[in-house]
């Protein structure tokens, strides 16, 4: 499925967000599957007595959100077939009887149902209207032909229906008949979903939950009924359930046979600190060749995602947020993705680079890509970048995964080879994270797309290197090393952030990156803090609520760092280059400057550069955006 599509009205959607899947080749038993579906479902879905106590206690402020309710409760009734079924309606007398994957629902009577659903119907007509009445009632009246049709249990169905020789094995199993079966019964195509539009960011999401609910039923509600199978006649229309696909029926034989494999378990030691730091590198009394920077170059996605486009593509396992507060909890306002691909994105801000430095693919010694998005493994995005460039050789190319704190793992690599090579290196930092973000809320609110180049050359005899300090770091306690995961199969193998542990790292990393700082001398005087001697500080742009308060805790005002994750978000290892191209476009930097630049992130890893940056060595915008 593609991670974003642009409906007919331009605005971007995420179809993985309102058409629910499993890869079912992730999940290795039923307890996975059953956890999952808990986290997804049952952690967000309110049963029909909390949704009627919730309005009489007074918590629904208009029908939108008892509406939106509604829908969640009719997703976790509808948990199994969504992720797993496709129903069909079919003579009793014409189906298989002797089959193991055709399968039929287990019911169990709810008596009270037309009542209590009735009184939910009640409550949405007292509520006042959320924005507009006319849609609101459009999508009440689709919502509720589903919600208000069930007679059944839906707290005890089975994670997989039983076959239909099971199902018969008892005569007064009870299943679900369809009185008069309309095999014209409208339903909604993919692109009437797409292309949903409302005026409302919210009830636009909504619209989109509806349809697809409806679409899981394509029969008339009305005329469903519960009945024993003894009393089933050959005519008589019922539900039959197929596997979405092979992989779901391969999960099943799996889980029926007890052949389902165990999840890998790891023993998590407690860390144990360095012998002795690891200290700062003073690049100029280090290395005999100085590194001087050439140029930088960016490459933006093409297409904008604003906090409103992730409020219309909300997912039905999103809690509820508006656009304003994704703004307050992360400082961005907008991401930027690529309709085009990663590669792409990584070669043109690398051909960028290498013409403003004006170096040809004769002279260059060697090509690092930092990226943690790639999913090129043979050859490494590198190699590839060499082959385009079209340069015969280089001494090493090679791809890098340090995640946020690709630049500096990467600018640091290139010192060390350039002391071998004597000739430019390229460093690219690129990562496309709009197609592995799925329905992942908090990876959705925060990762872009984005690519930056560099060129990183020996400077003249005598020259100060443009580079002048660097570390790196990794590892830590096991929470903070898995604190972002990609893939991760307890979430569909899509990347996964836990905030809480990112935060940890992140102000433990930082607050060691600063002692550092304070504790050398500046070049210029050594008399000086080199700290005192930063001109601006540019972080990864990870979160920059987060970052702020980071930063004050360990001693740094607001106004020292610089920002420009409010329009790109974070874009990981390419996320540092990025602000500073930006800071140049925008006047913050207009000439030579001192720039700390630390990263921290995912594996628990960390770094910073020290460097000087000439407004003259970044792309021009125009030239850049043309690229």
């Amino acid at each position: 499925m593609q991670p974003f599509e642009l409906n007919r009205h331009g605005r971007i959607v995420f179809p993985s967000n309102f058409v629910p899947e499993l890869d079912f080749s992730t999940l290795s038993s039923v307890d996975h599957l059953d956890a999952v579906i808990r986290r997804d479902f049952d952690t967000k879905a309110p049963t029909v007595s909390e949704i009627l106590s919730r309005h009489e206690l007074g918590k629904y402020a208009s029908k939108f959100e008892i509406m939106r309710d509604m829908a969640l409760n009719v997703f976790w009734a509808d948990r199994f077939p969504l992720m797993m079924f496709e129903r069909r309606v079919i003579r009793w007398g014409d189906v298989p009887r002797n089959r193991d994957d055709v399968y039929m629902p287990r019911l169990t009577p709810w008596p009270e149902a037309e009542e209590r659903l009735g009184a939910v119907e009640e409550a949405y007509r007292a509520l006042p209207r959320a924005w507009d009445s006319a849609a609101e009632d459009r999508i009440f009246d689709r919502l509720f032909a589903v919600f208000g049709s069930r007679r059944h249990f839906a707290g005890d169905l089975p994670t997989v229906k039983p076959t239909v020789p099971q199902l018969i094995s008892d005569p007064e199993n009870i299943t679900l008949r369809v009185r008069h079966y309309d095999p014209n019964h409208p339903v909604f195509g993919y692109d009437e979903i797409l292309d949903c539009h409302e005026d409302v960011a919210e009830l636009e999401a909504l619209s989109r939950w509806s349809m697809v609910l409806h679409n899981q039923q394509p029969w008339d509600g009305s005329e469903t009924e519960l009945v024993r199978v003894a009393d089933l006649k050959d005519d008589d229309y019922v539900v039959a359930s197929h596997p979405r696909n092979r992989e779901v029926q391969r999960f099943i034989n799996q889980v029926m046979s007890g052949r389902t494999r165990k999840a890998t378990s790891y023993t998590r030691h407690e860390p144990v600190a360095p012998s002795a730091p690891y200290p700062a590198v003073d690049v100029r009394s280090e290395f005999a060749i100085a590194p001087r920077i050439d140029a930088i170059a960016v490459a933006h996605g093409d297409q904008v995602c604003t906090n409103e486009d992730l409020i219309r593509n909300t997912a039905y396992n999103w809690s509820p947020m508006s656009a304003d507060e994704i703004t307050a909890k992360t400082g961005i306002e907008q991401r930027r993705y690529t309709s085009g691909t990663f590669e792409d994105l990584a070669l043109t801000a690398a051909k960028q680079a290498i013409t403003h430095a004006g170096v040809g693919p004769q002279d260059i010694g060697a090509v690092i890509t930092c990226t943690c998005t790639s999913g090129r493994l043979i050859p490494s995005l590198a190699t590839w970048i060499s082959g385009e460039l079209g340069i015969g050789q280089t001494h090493a190319s090679f791809d890098l995964i340090a995640a946020c704190a690709g630049m500096p793992y990467g600018l640091a690599e290139a010192t060390r080879i350039l002391q071998q090579v004597k000739r430019p290196v390229l460093v690219v930092c690129v990562e496309k994270f709009s197609d592995k973000i799925g329905t992942v809320r908090p990876s959705r609110m925060i990762f872009g797309d984005g690519a930056a180049a560099m060129v990183i050359s020996p400077a003249a005899e005598g020259e100060a290197p443009d580079l002048e300090f660097f570390n790196s770091y990794a590892s830590g306690p096991t929470s903070e090393v898995n604190s972002i995961i990609w893939p991760n199969p307890d979430f569909d193998n899509f990347i996964t952030v836990y905030g809480p542990e990112v935060k940890t790292l992140a102000g433990r990393y930082l607050a060691q990156m600063l002692d550092e700082i304070k504790a050398l001398p500046s070049p210029d005087d050594a008399e000086r803090s080199l700290l005192d001697d930063i001109d601006l500080i540019v972080p990864h742009q990870a979160n920059k609520t987060m970052v702020i308060e980071l930063a004050a805790n360990a001693g740094l005002s607001a106004d020292r760092l610089y920002f420009n994750i409010e329009k790109v978000g974070n874009t990981s290892s390419a996320s540092i280059p990025l602000a500073i191209h930006d800071a140049v476009r925008e006047g913050v930097i207009t000439e030579p400057v001192r720039i700390f630049a630390p990263g921290f992130g995912a594996g628990a890893v960390a770094g910073y550069t020290v460097m000087r940056i000439d407004p003259k060595v970044v792309v021009a915008f125009e030239e850049a955006d043309a690229g």
